[in-house]
């Protein structure tokens, strides 16, 4: 079977920013995090704006490194996706574990 365009996922440094490309799914997540970890370090923001769309794999690659940039992220883009599973694994816009629950929930 022939590889959908939007399923060959990239990632490149642009000065202190991550951009990434593509879709962000289980299966290009393994082949792209060693790329990823290699030019995380001092990252201040990711691009997500060439990122078609997110799965649990996706993010959970975009929260490690963004965990590991070690600052808060600014997350640029809101692919198809992200915004969903950030609410079900309840992260904040930097993808980092929110600390509290918003007002009226359990």
């Amino acid at each position: 079977m022939a590889r959908r365009t939007d399923d060959i996922a990239g990632v490149a440094r642009d000065g202190d920013t991550l951009v990434f490309s593509g879709a962000l799914s289980r299966e290009v997540v393994p082949g792209l995090w060693p790329r990823a970890l290699a030019l995380v370090a001092g990252a201040r923001r990711f691009s997500l704006e060439a990122v078609a769309s997110v799965d649990s794999a996706g993010l959970a690659l975009l929260a490690e490194l963004a965990e590991r940039a070690g600052a808060d992220v600014a997350i640029v883009g809101e692919p198809k996706g992200l915004a969903e599973l950030r609410a079900a694994y309840r992260l904040d816009p930097t993808l980092a574990f929110g600390t509290t629950l918003a007002a009226g929930t359990a």
